[in-house]
């Protein structure tokens, strides 16, 4: 199968830029402003109670999972891996092509 004759593989239009970044800032706006509540509900707890010391592990595990995924996040940006983000579908779809064609 061949891709539609609709669609061209080219470049990706400013439009498709701006509603990732939208859609981008619509997910991990609401995302980051409850990850940073309860980021400071935990040091609250530890600083302002005796038994609050339990807090110490998810203060670490968010900690380190945020630090984890700045590091693949900024990887990816630096594989290139958001400037041309229509390719992945033709790839896939010449790629079928070709496996039909050996068949």
């Amino acid at each position: 199968m061949s891709a539609p004759a609709s669609f061209s593989r080219g470049k990706t239009t400013r439009a498709q830029i701006w509603t990732t970044v939208g859609f981008a800032l619509l997910i991990l706006v609401p995302s980051l402003l409850g990850f940073a509540n309860k980021f400071r509900e935990f040091i609250l707890l530890y600083r302002g109670d005796v038994d609050g010391i339990f807090a110490i592990t998810p203060i670490m595990n968010y900690l380190l999972a945020s630090l984890g995924f700045f590091c693949l996040f900024f990887w990816a940006i630096y594989q290139g891996m958001f400037r041309d983000i229509e390719a992945p579908k033709y790839t896939m779809l010449e790629n079928e092509r070709r496996l039909d064609e050996e068949e």
